[in-house]
């Protein structure tokens, strides 16, 4: 086990222990990093694909407005 020492507002140290008293905080912290990590990685993943599918819709075949208009129609008879 490693140990981390952070620096945070005192407010903020009092609402934590006021809020997890009696708790295990240790483990509510690492849970708490864990999941920052997690929605690190899944915004990264996010941001990976969108900018894949931008440069993918760069060579992509344009379609003309009559054409997808016409497409449109004939997926609705």
């Amino acid at each position: 086990m490693s140990t981390v020492n952070f620096s945070v507002p005192e407010e903020v140290k009092q609402a934590f222990n006021e809020t997890f008293q009696g708790q295990n905080k240790s483990a509510i912290i690492a849970d708490l990093m864990l999941e920052a990590v997690e929605r690190a990685q899944a915004r990264q993943r996010s941001q990976t694909a969108y900018q894949r599918i931008s440069a993918r819709r760069k060579h992509a075949p344009s379609v003309s407005e009559d054409a997808f208009r016409a497409a449109r129609e004939a997926g609705r008879e």
